[in-house]
């Protein structure tokens, strides 16, 4: 019994995975319009994280990137792939008891003036923040 949950778990996991669909091929890629750089993308970060911070009064927020155009090699299985003009930020916010927690790395994906994707937030933190890491490192900033 005990194995055939297990089964059912890693049959609907690989389902799950299947369903997101493969990567575009480089002449795909570089046909995708970026749109132009944009120029507030401090602000427009600061207004996308604002809603998913704890304390976004008190987080201290670190822009290691500026904008560069990217595509978003990695995400979690049930969100499509994404392309903007991505940014490195680290991330430094309070836990729910007002402690600081320890800084973790998000890209974030701007396209049109605002945030398209994101990787490191929400419920795709345990695994967004290994893709974060990765991103970090193709935009210039390894994470330390």
């Amino acid at each position: 019994m005990k194995a055939l949950a297990t089964t059912s778990i890693v049959l609907a996991a690989v389902s799950l995975a299947a369903c997101q669909s493969p990567p575009p091929s480089r002449e795909e890629i570089a046909a995708l319009d970026y749109g132009p750089r944009p120029e507030n993308y401090e602000q427009v970060a600061r207004d996308y994280l604002e809603t998913r911070l704890v304390a976004p009064e008190f987080a201290i927020i670190q822009f290691k990137t500026e904008p560069r155009p990217l595509y978003q090699k990695n995400t979690v299985f049930w969100r499509d792939r994404q392309y903007g003009w991505a940014m490195c930020v680290m991330i430094r916010d309070k836990d729910r008891r007002g402690a600081y927690e320890e800084p973790y790395p998000m890209v974030l994906y701007l396209r049109g003036g605002k945030v398209v994707a994101a990787n490191g937030d929400g419920l795709e933190r345990a695994a967004g923040v290994r893709y974060a890491h990765e991103q970090c490192a193709a935009l210039g900033y390894e994470v330390p």
